[in-house]
């Protein structure tokens, strides 16, 4: 059995309001008591390490959860399951639990990976309103040989009128990493992406193309009670875009990121249930 890591804030509405900004997505009314969007959660109850406890990627290398399998690792998210059983409310304290609900390893065509997967569950007022399982994915050191630039041949394929393209920046990249107190340097410091771990640009965070697939969905209706299951399926760097999608069908949505060329980079389903 894991150790649960338990943190409780006061939940002030700057966060979200800055979300909605960065994102330039409408905000509940908070002030009335209006819930948070899906995944706005990952704006709230963030670890704060120490300086002295990161490593040179950025990630916490002791205290935090997870904490990485052995030194060196390169970690990526890989995607992850949420519920909302509850409504998660601004001006009142929540409690989150975390813990390693499993640990998997396993060898791929680059090499050994190993798979960690992170449960959290958000409670406020005694009532479990977030449950989240993230996964998380563990490779071997990449060879310090710098990436090429390399140019996009595939003909650019501009957004449809049921999708919704997010400009991609490294001026947004760093905001949303500051937002989420997200250190890793892969997507923030080009020089450290490309020299170091071998990208050929800046990534595009995981968590940011779920929340674009939640945004897509919310903004065709899709509210109330949810459980969402995402994929990350390749990585998307910052001269590719984000261009978001979400299909609505019988209460549930299908949702997609996609490149500016047209390939899909993360996947997800979202279904929507009676709280």
């Amino acid at each position: 059995m894991s150790e649960v890591v338990e943190r409780t804030e006061l939940l002030l509405p700057e966060p979200a309001l800055a979300l909605g900004a960065l994102l330039e997505v409408p905000v509940p009314d908070l002030e009335r008591g209006e819930g948070l969007p899906l995944l706005w959660h990952w704006v709230y109850l963030l670890d704060r390490p120490r300086q002295s406890d990161l490593g040179a990627d950025g990630h916490p290398v002791r205290g935090g959860v997870p904490a990485p399998p052995a030194q060196g690792r390169r970690r990526m998210w890989a995607g992850g399951r949420v519920r909302t059983p509850g409504v998660l409310r601004c001006g009142e304290p929540a409690t989150r639990r975390s813990e390693v609900a499993s640990v998997r390893d396993k060898h791929g065509r680059s090499g050994r990976l190993t798979f960690v997967t992170v449960r959290h569950r958000i409670e406020q007022h005694g009532r479990v309103v977030v449950e989240e399982e993230q996964d998380i994915v563990y490779r071997d050191a990449a060879s310090a040989t710098p990436a090429p630039a390399t140019a996009d041949e595939a003909a650019v394929s501009p957004p449809g009128g049921d999708e919704w393209a997010l400009d991609i920046t490294p001026t947004l990249l760093f905001r949303f990493s500051a937002l989420t107190y997200n250190a890793h340097r892969i997507h923030y410091d080009r020089d450290y992406a490309t020299q170091v771990e071998g990208y050929p640009g800046l990534l595009t965070h995981g968590p940011l193309q779920a929340l674009a697939m939640a945004e897509a969905a919310r903004a065709t209706g899709h509210t109330g009670g949810a459980a969402f299951e995402y994929r990350l399926t390749a990585p998307l760097f910052d001269h590719q875009g984000l261009i978001a999608r979400a299909q609505p069908g019988n209460g549930t949505s299908t949702t997609a990121v996609r490149d500016l060329h047209g390939r899909r980079t993360a996947h997800g389903t979202l279904s929507r249930f009676d709280r």
